[in-house]
């Protein structure tokens, strides 16, 4: 019996996005389009890169886990006290492409960084949606 753990909660968020998995990566990845719906960032798509995402409240300390271009993209997430794994996976569609954001390792006791991952997931998609429309 291990007592040391203890189930964890994931945040997940779903689209069917009208555009080519190419197109989208190049938003999950560029470090200024990534500023344009997520944060500020020193982004690089290398496994064991080490970059931030920084706000007006504070810096989120993440790592690069893994990159599988146009396919997926996974990166720890760090943040007051939250340790956490953001993974992206692109699969093509016939309309497009389905993309799905799972962070993953909210603690029980974190509810209040679950709710908020919640929410604040729904609108960093969106956001991620109109960069990708913007694009050439």
């Amino acid at each position: 019996m291990n007592e040391t753990s203890t189930e964890t909660l994931s945040v997940i968020v779903e689209r069917e996005i009208p555009y080519p998995p190419e197109k989208i990566w190049r938003a999950l990845t560029q470090p200024h389009l990534i500023e344009e719906w997520l944060m500020k960032n020193d982004f690089k798509p290398v496994v064991g890169h080490r970059f931030d995402l920084r706000a007006d409240w504070g810096a989120v300390d993440c790592q690069v886990l893994a990159v599988e271009p146009n396919k997926t993209l996974s990166y720890t997430w760090g943040a007051y006290g939250l340790e956490s794994v953001v993974t992206w996976t692109l699969t093509p569609t016939g309309a497009g492409t389905l993309l799905r954001m799972e962070q993953s390792g909210f603690r029980p006791d974190q509810q209040q960084a679950y709710q908020g991952a919640t929410g604040g997931w729904q609108r960093f998609v969106g956001g991620l949606e109109r960069v990708v429309a913007g694009l050439e």
